[in-house]
């Protein structure tokens, strides 16, 4: 029995019940069945919702790995068949200072501009003060 279905019971037992609704009991559980009975529907609506985004994101899945997420490379191997040359070039993280999350971004980032945004939060971040995981090494 699906959510709105009990709260239908519900309702048919408050009417059995012949509860008098100008009381304050009647009242009181009328209020009650109408906010379970919008809650039902609200649950309802999400349900669905939730269903079509899980849909779309099997879509994507699909399309991302190409039917087998076995075979999707993170980047952290050593050149194999996944790969197509990831990891030709360095792909630093860092965190971000305002938000904190850690961003990712590749050396095309350093010849393009000498600043960038957060695509979390939009802080700009500037280039002179990224320390580099080599020049960490050097130090």
């Amino acid at each position: 029995m699906t959510t709105p279905e009990k709260v239908a019971y519900l309702k048919g037992l408050a009417d059995g019940l012949n509860l008098d609704k100008n009381s304050a009991e009647g009242k009181l559980f009328s209020a009650i069945i109408d906010v379970l009975d919008d809650l039902a529907l609200s649950v309802e609506d999400l349900t669905d919702q939730i269903d079509a985004v899980d849909e779309d994101l099997e879509m994507l899945e699909e399309y991302v790995y190409e039917g087998d997420e076995d075979d999707f490379c993170d980047g952290d191997c050593d050149g194999c068949e996944g790969c197509d040359g990831f990891n030709e070039e360095a792909v630093y993280e860092i965190e971000c200072p305002a938000c904190h999350e850690i961003v990712y971004f590749d050396e095309e980032l350093f010849e393009e501009d000498d600043a960038f945004e957060c695509p979390n939060c939009g802080t700009v971040l500037e280039m002179g003060d990224i320390i580099l995981e080599d020049e960490e090494d050097d130090e």
